[in-house]
Protein backbone atom coordinates (compact mmCIF):
# COMPACT_ATOMS: atom_id res chain seq x y z
CA UNK A 1 0.00 0.00 0.00
CA UNK A 2 1.23 3.58 -0.77
CA UNK A 3 -0.52 6.14 1.02
CA UNK A 4 0.11 9.84 -0.06
CA UNK A 5 0.87 12.89 1.89
CA UNK A 6 -2.28 15.25 0.95
CA UNK A 7 -0.20 18.67 2.00
CA UNK A 8 2.41 17.27 -0.39
CA UNK A 9 0.34 17.58 -3.72
CA UNK A 10 1.35 21.51 -4.73
CA UNK A 11 4.63 20.74 -3.67
CA UNK A 12 7.40 21.26 -6.21
CA UNK A 13 11.11 19.62 -6.53
CA UNK A 14 14.11 18.81 -8.87
CA UNK A 15 13.86 15.70 -10.07
CA UNK A 16 17.53 13.46 -10.10
CA UNK A 17 17.96 13.50 -14.12
CA UNK A 18 21.30 10.88 -13.30
CA UNK A 19 17.66 8.53 -12.46
CA UNK A 20 14.81 9.91 -13.89
CA UNK A 21 12.99 6.34 -14.36
CA UNK A 22 13.50 5.09 -10.48
CA UNK A 23 12.76 6.09 -7.31
CA UNK A 24 13.81 3.74 -4.83
CA UNK A 25 11.43 4.12 -1.70
CA UNK A 26 12.55 1.18 -0.34
CA UNK A 27 15.45 2.71 1.73
CA UNK A 28 16.09 5.27 4.02
CA UNK A 29 17.77 8.39 2.39
CA UNK A 30 19.84 11.30 3.91
CA UNK A 31 18.29 14.53 2.68
CA UNK A 32 20.94 17.43 4.79
CA UNK A 33 24.57 16.14 6.03
CA UNK A 34 24.98 17.28 9.78
CA UNK A 35 27.38 16.40 12.60
CA UNK A 36 25.73 17.32 15.57
CA UNK A 37 22.24 15.54 15.64
CA UNK A 38 19.92 13.11 13.72
CA UNK A 39 16.51 14.22 12.54
CA UNK A 40 14.50 11.13 11.40
CA UNK A 41 11.37 11.54 9.51
CA UNK A 42 9.27 11.01 6.30
CA UNK A 43 6.30 11.86 4.35
CA UNK A 44 4.63 15.55 5.45
CA UNK A 45 7.26 16.38 8.14
CA UNK A 46 10.10 15.96 6.04
CA UNK A 47 9.77 19.41 4.94
CA UNK A 48 9.48 20.57 8.15
CA UNK A 49 12.18 18.78 9.27
CA UNK A 50 14.30 20.13 6.39
CA UNK A 51 13.19 23.55 7.44
CA UNK A 52 14.16 23.13 10.86
CA UNK A 53 17.61 22.20 10.21
CA UNK A 54 18.56 25.35 7.82
CA UNK A 55 17.37 27.41 11.03
CA UNK A 56 19.63 25.47 13.13
CA UNK A 57 22.11 25.74 10.71
CA UNK A 58 22.04 29.82 11.23
CA UNK A 59 22.88 28.90 14.95
CA UNK A 60 25.95 26.52 14.00
CA UNK A 61 23.96 23.57 14.68
CA UNK A 62 24.55 20.80 11.84
CA UNK A 63 21.18 18.52 11.78
CA UNK A 64 21.73 15.29 10.05
CA UNK A 65 17.86 14.69 8.36
CA UNK A 66 16.73 11.14 7.13
CA UNK A 67 13.76 10.40 5.34
CA UNK A 68 12.40 6.89 6.03
CA UNK A 69 10.68 6.75 2.77
CA UNK A 70 8.84 3.39 3.53
CA UNK A 71 7.64 2.40 6.71
CA UNK A 72 7.22 -1.47 6.07
CA UNK A 73 9.92 -2.68 5.96
CA UNK A 74 11.69 -0.20 7.92
CA UNK A 75 15.46 0.74 6.89
CA UNK A 76 17.12 1.88 9.94
CA UNK A 77 20.41 1.07 9.04
CA UNK A 78 21.46 4.88 8.51
CA UNK A 79 19.85 6.12 11.34
CA UNK A 80 22.31 4.08 13.12
CA UNK A 81 25.21 4.87 11.02
CA UNK A 82 24.08 8.32 11.79
CA UNK A 83 23.61 8.12 15.73
CA UNK A 84 27.36 6.73 16.02
CA UNK A 85 28.29 9.82 14.37
CA UNK A 86 25.68 12.41 15.78
CA UNK A 87 25.27 10.89 18.86
CA UNK A 88 22.18 12.44 19.32
CA UNK A 89 18.58 11.60 17.62
CA UNK A 90 15.30 13.91 17.30
CA UNK A 91 12.11 11.47 15.78
CA UNK A 92 10.31 13.73 14.26
CA UNK A 93 6.26 11.83 13.67
CA UNK A 94 2.91 13.40 12.84
CA UNK A 95 1.32 10.67 14.69
CA UNK A 96 0.96 10.40 18.47
CA UNK A 97 3.79 9.79 20.72
CA UNK A 98 1.90 7.18 22.74
CA UNK A 99 2.25 3.90 20.36
CA UNK A 100 3.62 5.83 17.62
CA UNK A 101 6.20 5.03 15.24
CA UNK A 102 8.56 7.47 16.83
CA UNK A 103 8.41 5.28 19.97
CA UNK A 104 9.49 2.21 18.05
CA UNK A 105 12.25 4.14 16.05
CA UNK A 106 13.78 5.19 19.39
CA UNK A 107 13.45 1.37 20.68
CA UNK A 108 15.43 0.35 18.21
CA UNK A 109 17.90 2.60 18.67
CA UNK A 110 17.84 1.62 22.02
CA UNK A 111 18.68 -1.87 21.24
CA UNK A 112 21.31 -1.55 18.35
CA UNK A 113 23.03 1.67 19.01
CA UNK A 114 22.43 3.06 23.02
CA UNK A 115 26.01 3.27 23.57
CA UNK A 116 26.74 5.66 21.27
CA UNK A 117 24.19 8.54 22.16
CA UNK A 118 25.04 11.20 24.41
CA UNK A 119 22.14 12.39 25.09
CA UNK A 120 18.35 10.72 25.47
CA UNK A 121 16.72 10.54 22.26
CA UNK A 122 13.84 12.60 21.80
CA UNK A 123 10.68 13.09 19.89
CA UNK A 124 8.36 15.99 18.51
CA UNK A 125 4.78 14.21 17.76
CA UNK A 126 1.31 15.12 17.15
CA UNK A 127 -0.82 17.02 19.99
CA UNK A 128 -3.12 13.76 21.50
CA UNK A 129 -5.93 15.32 19.94
CA UNK A 130 -7.67 14.26 16.54
CA UNK A 131 -6.43 16.32 14.05
CA UNK A 132 -8.80 19.23 13.39
CA UNK A 133 -10.04 20.35 10.17
CA UNK A 134 -9.53 24.17 10.73
CA UNK A 135 -6.06 25.68 9.45
CA UNK A 136 -4.90 27.35 12.51
CA UNK A 137 -5.86 24.15 14.73
CA UNK A 138 -4.43 21.75 12.69
CA UNK A 139 -0.98 23.80 12.64
CA UNK A 140 -1.18 24.25 16.56
CA UNK A 141 -1.82 20.26 16.83
CA UNK A 142 1.33 18.81 14.32
CA UNK A 143 4.92 18.82 14.43
CA UNK A 144 6.31 22.67 12.88
CA UNK A 145 9.77 23.66 12.36
CA UNK A 146 9.70 25.54 15.71
CA UNK A 147 9.17 22.91 18.01
CA UNK A 148 11.61 20.84 16.28
CA UNK A 149 14.33 23.57 16.59
CA UNK A 150 13.37 24.12 20.04
CA UNK A 151 13.66 20.08 20.49
CA UNK A 152 16.92 20.02 19.06
CA UNK A 153 18.50 22.65 20.85
CA UNK A 154 17.56 21.22 24.26
CA UNK A 155 18.78 17.80 22.63
CA UNK A 156 22.39 19.12 21.92
CA UNK A 157 22.55 21.65 24.82
CA UNK A 158 22.46 18.20 27.04
CA UNK A 159 25.41 16.29 27.39
CA UNK A 160 28.57 15.18 25.80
Amino acid sequence: MIFEHQVLYPSEGELDEQQPDATDVWHSRIRRAGADLTLVTYGGSLHKSLSAADSLARERIEAEVIDLRCLRPLDLGPVFDSVRRTHRILVVDEGWATLSLAGEIIAQVAEHALYDLDAPPARVCSVEVPIPYAAHMEQAALPQPEKIVRAARELVARGG
